[in-house]
């Protein structure tokens, strides 16, 4: 991450989510997928309200 951070040349945040329980494709399930899917959605708007 702090390798990460020092080769990023703007202040935007940075995002480092490590799941082990999860394969090469994600998380396997309907719902495990839909929380994937909600947790990435609610930094984007996150994100986009701070811009705002």
């Amino acid at each position: 991450m702090a390798k990460l951070r020092t080769a990023t040349l703007s202040a935007r945040p940075i995002i480092l989510k490590t799941d082990l329980g999860s394969g090469h494709s994600g998380p396997s399930g309907r719902y495990e997928s839909w929380r994937e899917e909600a947790f990435v959605s609610a930094f984007v708007v996150a994100q986009l309200q701070a811009a705002g």
